[in-house]
């Protein structure tokens, strides 16, 4: 499992989700999917991943970084492209 953060520079947004195929993920936010948040925001680069074992130990990972201290870290992530 894989837990990704993406970025929209155009509208300096981003997003955090957890998926077994990253590129096919990836496929769908920038052009595939049709409805949802990342449809509004594209184009959307990958700025973070992180492979975990269990899906279990990557939707923690993805809470996490939803949290305020989440939020800090990827505010880094970004300030540092």
């Amino acid at each position: 499992m894989v837990v990704y953060i993406l970025y929209s520079e155009t509208f300096n947004k981003n997003y955090t989700g957890f998926t077994s195929n990253l590129m096919e993920r990836f496929k769908s936010h920038n052009h595939l999917g049709t409805k949802g948040y990342t449809v509004k925001f594209r184009p959307w680069m990958v700025i973070h991943v992180e492979f975990f074992s269990s899906k279990s130990e990557a939707m923690k990972r993805e809470k996490y970084l939803k949290t305020g201290i989440g939020r800090e870290f990827i505010k880094n992530l970004i300030s540092n492209l």
